[in-house]
């Protein structure tokens, strides 16, 4: 089949990777260069252990006075406040211990192959040096302040997740520069991270091209149909690209293309912010959690990533780089030696969805269209299983993992 891949981030690239595998003939459709817009700017966590949703219970309690706090861990533009108001309310709905366990659980089932599904790919693309396996460090203040956290790190270990509590005095000797900030941490020893986000999707993007894929940087404004299948992709220049097939998986552009297909979808844009401090006075061997600031941080070849930040503005409000300053001032409290003299900034639009799980199956009106969209901020966790998946529903195939809770139609 000629199938049309809509998007060239992770989730896009890994799914054209998978379909090659299978012989079909791949095009891209993506105004930007591939790993450039979500998947540039990603904390980089490859993590088995990242099943929780976004919205845990009692979290109900704590959404307004961060609302009320500009720089807080998740903020609302007061102008996009009459759309995503009604969105967090649906979040929040999922909130219960019954609805965050029935997530997690699908979420986990998605995460488990995360390396399985990423090795041939990377071999394929000779980018294995971009993944390593070197584990998480969830760390806290104190085990007292750990035992607030208790209940989603016991549901990480009911689902499988391989966890291990550190003492002080090993935290201190897995990575002494975290040492007098923290006191107790957890190990997730399976977890892993890219040393580059964007170089890795550019390395898989550049062996899809090298096997014959054709990348047009063209906006995709609607679809050719006979009935229920798509014959054509339309670009905004009023082209029109024959295709067998299509795969929607354009990040947080993607609900207005799944509505044309039948799929509407309650999409919004989590745009998440980063600061990278190009600096080597920090010697950290894992990717670190400081749980209680929401702060990941990652270090990467181009320097120490410090993520963690969620604010709700739209797709079109100019970034407010206030947030990625504070994400620094974090990052010298808990590092108070970490030279920041050069450091970079970035926001960036993550797909979410109000239950926190991706959309992932066959568009409601074509059978030949697919969607794989709204990862949240697990796309680089999450790419490579979904498009192997994906690639099983093009052949027709059973899946290997159960996509029911991930049907488009869900909503």
């Amino acid at each position: 089949m000629h199938v049309a891949v809509i998007g060239t981030g992770i989730v896009g690239s890994c799914t054209a990777a998978w379909l090659q595998r299978d012989g079909h003939q791949v095009t891209f459709f993506d105004p930007l260069e591939p790993g450039e817009a979500c998947s540039f700017g990603n904390a980089g966590s490859l993590s088995p252990s990242a099943c929780l949703p976004v919205g845990m219970p009692g979290m109900w309690k704590r959404v307004p006075s961060w609302l009320l706090d500009p720089l807080g861990p998740l903020t609302v533009r007061w102008r996009h406040a009459p759309v995503v108001l009604p969105w967090l309310v649906r979040m929040l709905r999922h909130s219960s211990r019954e609805e965050v366990t029935r997530i997690a659980t699908a979420l986990r089932s998605l995460l488990v192959p995360i390396f399985d599904c990423y090795g041939p790919l990377l071999q394929d693309a000779q980018a294995t040096d971009l993944v390593r396996r070197s584990g998480c460090l969830y760390v806290y203040s104190s085990r007292e302040k750990a035992a607030q956290w208790a209940w989603g790190m016991g549901l990480r270990r009911s689902l499988g997740v391989q966890m291990r509590d550190v003492e002080r005095d090993e935290l201190e000797q897995l990575e002494p520069d975290l040492k007098g900030r923290f006191r107790f941490g957890i190990l997730a020893p399976e977890n892993g991270s890219t040393t580059d986000p964007s170089a890795l999707v550019k390395a898989l993007h550049a062996h899809c091209m090298a096997r014959g894929a054709v990348h047009l940087r063209k906006r995709v404004a609607g679809f050719e149909r006979q009935g229920r299948r798509v014959t054509g992709v339309r670009t905004d220049e009023g082209a029109s690209l024959p295709v067998d097939g299509v795969v929607v998986a354009a990040g947080a552009w993607s609900g207005r293309l799944a509505a044309q297909l039948g799929s509407r979808v309650p999409l919004e844009t989590q745009r998440g912010y980063h600061v990278t401090v190009r600096s080597s006075n920090l010697q950290l061997r894992h990717t670190v959690m400081a749980v209680e600031n929401n702060l990941m941080v990652n270090p990467m070849a181009m320097g120490l990533r410090l993520a963690g930040t969620v604010e709700f503005a739209g797709l079109k409000a100019p970034p407010r780089y206030e947030r990625a300053q504070a994400l620094l001032r974090l990052g010298q409290q808990l590092f108070p030696h970490l030279d920041t003299s050069e450091t970079t900034q970035w926001m960036g639009h993550r797909p979410c969805l109000p239950d926190s799980l991706p959309v992932v199956g066959r568009a409601r009106s074509a059978d030949n269209a697919w969607l794989a969209f709204g990862h949240g901020h697990m796309g680089m966790c999450m790419g490579a299983s979904t498009g192997r998946e994906v690639a099983h529903l093009v052949a027709g195939r059973p899946t290997q993992v159960n996509l029911a809770p991930f049907r488009p139609d869900r909503f």
